[in-house]
């Protein structure tokens, strides 16, 4: 809403009175062809102790800065006359906004005038140049043109998905419960004998031989004893033995606990420091593990035994099967995450990203395009325009005829903010008798507006245009950039400007979109081509 109050302000003060301006600004043509060269004079008059900053750069808004001529100085009296030139083009037909620039006289910014200039296009002479005949039109292939790319696509993700289930089943242990043991001592002793059959030790696999043995020990403690000896340490595996045959009331004397404890750290020194223990050794290490495990088993009283045996049993297969459990679910997240990722690239692959990103992520505009559109009329004289969305009615616009506004009535509409993804405005005016309407101020009131609310590299192109009704106005268009004060992030915009009058009545539509929306275009295009003006009676 502030936008529209500073429209108000600067179009009665173009109307009423300009204020004098310490700088003087000056060109020698405002129309020539691109390439041409435009001088720009800037004027101003100092006592001799004062410091003049003039504006340096390669680019003057959209004006490219061709030469900075040296600065000429007149002396009067105690006055100096300071006159800078500058030498300004632009390679692209159209009209551009020359914007203020700032010119710093004692640490105190003045500002020049902004000026629209024009520069015309160059005729092409078709004689010489051969011209060649517009290429047809030719027609894109749909979904039946394209089956073998889908057929393509879904076996190339069925035949990963397999190599990944061959890969895991690969590597997946074997399961070595295929046997039913009726007792934990059972199954050690008959883990013990497999062990020996197996003759590692002969093949050299000594820290294999020593892994398996400490853990056909640590299964058994674990599955008669009830603590976590499979995920434990050595110490905290015979720290929580410890505890464990106190609380049970087990009767293992202490060369029990330290036969145990000496074989767990030769396993360690085995697997982890590469200890090589002579045969003897080996040998010994086996029965004190033979040994321990049948022990354990003597001290547990075959009453408890009873007891615990089902609720051992119970623990253990609630553990396995929870186990088994997050296996499952591991593998099924792992083919969703994979699947998912074939799907995406496939899709990149074959449609293209913005099908993606309009498809899943969503694009605001596509569903304004697509949406239910409205036709309506807005203001007197009225505009009917054919929009995506019902243009709300702006309150305060009583306010721009308060006072000594230029404006006799005032009737605003609109739809989202100038720097949205996608924004609508619709302003009709009367203004009093005493006032006459120039439609160019007016684009370039817009336009420093804008500068002055952090728009910067404004470019714009003017051209007449006719409404369907014989309404004679002018079509402004362009982009510039927009910073955010506050998060210091620019946005590019494209927009339109459509404006008209009728003797003392102003119709104005104004619609802007993100550049690089296409889809944003064909609203806006859609937008204009619905315009029809009502008669100001």
């Amino acid at each position: 809403m502030k936008i529209k109050l500073y429209i108000v302000f600067l179009l009665f003060s173009t109307f009423v009175f300009a204020q004098q301006k310490r700088v003087t600004t000056s060109v020698d043509s405002t129309k020539v062809k691109i390439g041409a060269q435009i001088n720009l004079t800037l004027k101003t008059t100092v006592d001799t102790l004062s410091k003049v900053i003039f504006p340096e750069g390669n680019l003057f808004g959209a004006l490219e800065v061709l030469e900075s001529y040296p600065t000429d100085t007149i002396r009067e009296d105690f006055n100096y006359h300071l006159v800078k030139k500058y030498g300004l083009t632009q390679w692209d037909s159209g009209s551009y906004m020359l914007p203020r620039l700032q010119i710093t006289i004692n640490d105190k910014a003045h500002f020049s005038d902004s000026l629209l200039l024009e520069f015309a296009p160059v005729a092409v002479d078709t004689l010489k140049q051969h011209m060649y005949d517009i290429k047809d039109i030719a027609q894109a292939e749909g979904f039946l043109g394209n089956w073998w790319l889908y057929v393509l696509g879904i076996l190339l993700v069925v035949g990963l998905l397999y190599l990944g289930y061959i890969y895991l089943k690969k590597n997946q242990k074997p399961k070595e419960e295929a046997i039913v043991y009726a007792t934990p001592i059972e199954k050690a002793t008959a883990h013990l004998k497999k062990l020996e059959q197996q003759h590692l030790i002969e093949r050299g696999e000594v820290k294999a031989y020593y892994s398996e043995l400490t853990d056909i020990a640590r299964t058994y403690i674990e599955e008669t004893i009830d603590i976590p000896a499979m995920e434990s340490t050595t110490a905290e595996l015979i720290d929580s033995f410890k505890k464990a045959i106190i609380r049970k009331k087990l009767s293992l004397t202490e060369e029990t606990i330290a036969n145990l404890e000496k074989v767990l750290k030769q396993a360690d020194l085995v697997k982890f420091a590469k200890s090589k223990p002579l045969e003897f050794e080996i040998a010994e290490d086996r029965t004190k593990i033979e040994k321990t495990i049948f022990k354990i088993h003597q001290s547990i009283p075959d009453l408890v035994e009873e007891e615990e045996d089902l609720d051992d049993s119970k623990k253990i297969q609630e553990r396995l099967a929870k186990k088994k459990r997050k296996q499952q679910i591991v593998l099924a997240s792992f083919i969703s995450v994979f699947l998912l990722f074939a799907v995406f690239i496939f899709f990149v692959a074959t449609k293209g990203i913005d099908f993606v990103k309009d498809s899943i992520i969503g694009n605001p505009t596509k569903e304004l395009l697509n949406g239910e559109w409205v036709t309506s009329e807005y203001g007197d004289p009225p505009i009917r325009i054919e929009t995506p969305k019902v243009l709300t009615r702006m309150d305060d616009a009583e306010s721009y005829t308060k006072g000594q506004s230029p404006f006799k009535e005032a009737i605003l509409f609109g739809y989202g903010n100038f720097t949205d993804d996608f924004y609508i405005n619709v302003m009709t005016t009367k203004l009093k008798d005493s006032l006459e309407i120039d439609l160019e101020k007016i684009v370039e009131g817009n336009l420093m507006l804008w500068e002055k609310s952090g728009a910067q590299n404004i470019l714009v192109k003017t051209e007449t245009h006719s409404s369907g009704e014989g309404v004679n106005g002018i079509r402004a268009f362009g982009t510039l950039v927009f910073l955010d004060k506050l998060t210091k992030r620019s946005t590019k915009l494209y927009y339109e400007m459509l404006l008209f009058k009728q003797n003392k009545g102003l119709q104005q539509i104004i619609v802007s979109k993100l550049e690089e929306d296409e889809l944003g275009g064909e609203i806006i295009d859609r937008i204009i081509q619905s315009v029809e003006l009502g008669k100001l009676e």
